[in-house]
């Protein structure tokens, strides 16, 4: 039976903290803190070192109920009792390939690496919602280990969990996680034409089409014309899962 140290992988064992390491985290924390008030997402800051949360946000996106201080204490207990049993065993699975594939990576480009997956959670109440959540390295050992990471939770806009990626900062390509056939691939990332960043943007502010086609100094009709291009390029069927799409995917 799966437990709290299957999420923990060998490969990433973090021992012996040294003092230059832990002079990278001086009062860290208050900007992962001031970041959560700024953003609706829910935040969570993983000590590989500790094995479990050192901070959790108070959004209640990801809380199941709980208070943050209560999330904080069950740590990876709380994976076991609010996600869905078949999600705890991709959580598993998702473990072991991304710290294969971040093994792989030279130890000066690790840190330029992000992971974003999706799984179900079941509140309380017995609500099943699909999240998405983006971990990505903050600290590291001199060895090249992830000590610290941020965990970025909104909602997904995918249809079903799984959907693994590795983002490199500054690349133009994602790395996919296939489930069936248990490999890596390589695909080019979207790229948003300029009018197709605006409408997200006026999007974002609350805009309709017409308020939209002024600013842009084109017609209605040509800004309907860029936005159903949008939604064909993204796979989605309204705005409100493109910008979910383009905020998640880093495309604006």
């Amino acid at each position: 039976m799966a437990d709290v140290n299957d999420f923990f992988s060998s490969r990433n064992t973090v021992t012996n903290i040294s003092r230059n390491e832990r002079k990278q985290t001086a009062n860290y924390l208050e900007t992962i803190k001031a970041f959560a008030r700024a953003t609706y997402k829910s935040i969570y800051v993983i000590d590989y070192e500790k094995k479990g949360f050192e901070y959790v946000s108070e959004n209640p996106l990801f809380l199941c109920g709980h208070t943050a201080e209560e999330v904080q204490e069950m740590g990876y207990l709380f994976y076991f009792n609010y996600v869905i049993p078949e999600d705890v065993e991709l959580l598993l699975k998702i473990n072991t390939v991304g710290f294969n594939f971040y093994e792989n990576i030279p130890l000066k480009e690790r840190i330029f690496h992000s992971i974003s997956y999706d799984f179900h959670l079941k509140n309380q109440e017995g609500k099943t919602f699909l999240i998405n959540q983006k971990l990505t390295p903050i600290f590291l050992t001199d060895e090249g280990k992830i000590w610290k990471a941020i965990c970025i939770i909104s909602l997904s806009n995918e249809q079903n969990s799984g959907n693994i990626k590795i983002y490199k900062k500054g690349a133009n390509k994602i790395f996919k996680y296939d489930l069936k056939g248990d490999f890596w691939k390589t695909e080019e990332k979207v790229e948003l034409s300029n009018r197709e960043k605006e409408i997200l943007k006026f999007s974002v502010r609350g805009y309709t089409i017409n308020e939209m086609a002024e600013p842009m100094y084109v017609s209605p009709d040509t800004v309907k014309f860029h936005r159903r291009k949008l939604f064909e390029k993204l796979e989605v069927t309204n705005i409100s899962e493109a910008i979910v799409y383009a905020t998640n995917n880093k495309l604006i």
